[in-house]
């Protein structure tokens, strides 16, 4: 099966390495040759998302690019302590959450994908599809055109692939909310910034979380509300330390700021109606920018069970969608459908909670402190406790040949039982 893959961010390198180990062969054509890109600094994994990636034969490989966080802690405005739980996972969990820079992430995915067989091909962006007899015709903003047996759009939120399925599909909108990340240093000993600790601060105008990174480092990342988005330079530092001014840690963190990005807009984009058909298929932001700290996480789900449900429907190299019946693709957006919704519910809650007025807050303030501890495992156990390789006995194993023609001996991934 000859499969093009459109991005090569997360969900583009991932869906590359998933479908080479099973028998696929890959291209990924991406915009940009520099794994970072122009998206985002840093990012965690969580539990659902690292199982994937032990799936696919490269958590190791992924944890030695970033670091360890075992804890999560929510604070008030006031500096209160609102909550203390692990990070993305439930208590017990051996897979602690991972928070590494994106473009790390994505240059591990890619090095993987490519180690695996899988051609990339960067200063590529797609532009259009056609049919082309029993196949799909890729157009790229070049003039360059490529032929295969499926085309995977994981070309981020504002996906050109998303309007070839369907030219009605909704196009993203502003939340209300941008985000501008930094690195401080020099902190003053009354800020404890404890290593292996997640923090969000929920300020008064927004969230601020930060953590300590290895080196001496602590990374922040402010998401502000605000009604009319910034314009590029208009989100610096003085504004930045202005709106959390009453807030102790983020003021504090703000004024040892070294380095600080511009802004980035927050976007969320309405149900997708149309995720596929029988040559073309959605993956990642493309179909579902969750946010809540899932957006990578989420992205390797979809790869995972695209190939699993790929690799169900017959031999996996010549297992090529159709029109007729019940398709692979077909399965996988029925497999992914129902917890994507659930996914997108939670990150327009998340968003809620980062912009209530005084009064709400108050009342969370006191109430969240007591209800916490005890709702917490119950209410996040069908985020962390999922295993994408669970649950039909199918795996994901090692692609039989590589570059060259080197033979490559069938391997299946760990597994453990999980709920759906």
């Amino acid at each position: 099966m000859q499969v093009i893959v459109a991005g090569g961010g997360v969900a583009g390198a991932t869906t590359a390495l998933a479908l080479r180990r099973i028998g696929a062969e890959v291209t990924v054509y991406e915009a940009y040759a520099d794994p970072a890109g122009t998206v985002g600094s840093f990012l965690s994994l969580a539990a659902n998302g690292l199982k994937g990636l032990r799936a696919l034969g490269c958590l190791e490989a992924v944890q030695q690019a970033g670091f360890g966080v075992a804890r999560q802690r929510l604070w008030a405005d006031t500096g209160k302590l609102l909550g203390d739980a692990p990070r993305g996972r439930l208590e017990g969990e051996p897979l602690h959450s991972v928070t590494l820079e994106r473009g790390r992430l994505v240059e591990t995915l890619r090095a993987r994908a490519a180690a695996h067989g899988a051609r990339f091909v960067t200063g590529e962006r797609l532009t259009g599809a056609v049919r082309d007899g029993g196949g799909i015709r890729a157009e790229f903003v070049s003039g360059r055109t490529a032929r295969a047996d499926l085309l995977v759009g994981a070309d981020g939120i504002w996906s050109a692939t998303r309007r070839v399925l369907d030219p009605a599909a909704p196009e993203p909108g502003y939340t209300g909310f941008y985000s501008v990340s930094g690195v401080s240093r020099g902190v003053g000993v009354n800020v404890d910034v404890e290593p292996g600790v997640f923090n969000m601060v929920f300020g008064r105008r927004g969230a601020f979380v930060y953590l300590a990174a290895p080196g001496g480092e602590v990374w922040w990342s402010a998401q502000v509300a605000s009604a009319a988005p910034p314009g590029p330079d208009e989100a610096d530092l003085d504004d930045l330390r202005g709106l959390y001014r009453r807030e102790e840690t983020p003021s504090a963190l703000l004024r040892a700021a070294t380095s600080v990005r511009r802004p980035t807009l927050m976007h969320a984009l309405a149900t997708v109606p149309v995720w596929h058909d029988d040559r073309i298929v959605l993956a990642g932001d493309a179909w579902h920018p969750v946010g809540a700290g899932q957006g990578a996480s989420m992205a390797i789900e979809d790869a995972v069970t695209l190939a699993r449900c790929l690799a169900a429907a017959g031999d996996a190299p010549t297992a090529v969608p159709t029109a007729a019946g019940p398709t692979a693709l077909a399965a996988y957006g029925r497999a992914r459908r129902d917890r994507v919704a659930r996914m997108l519910k939670a990150g327009d809650d998340n968003r809620d909670a980062k912009a209530m007025g005084p009064i709400a807050r108050r009342l969370r303030n006191l109430i969240m402190p007591v209800v916490f501890p005890f709702a917490y495992e119950r209410a996040m156990a069908w985020l962390y406790d999922y295993d994408p390789t669970a649950g039909d006995g199918l795996a994901i194993g090692e692609a039989t040949s590589a570059p060259g023609g080197r033979e490559r001996p069938e391997a299946s991934s760990p597994r453990r039982p999980g709920r759906r």
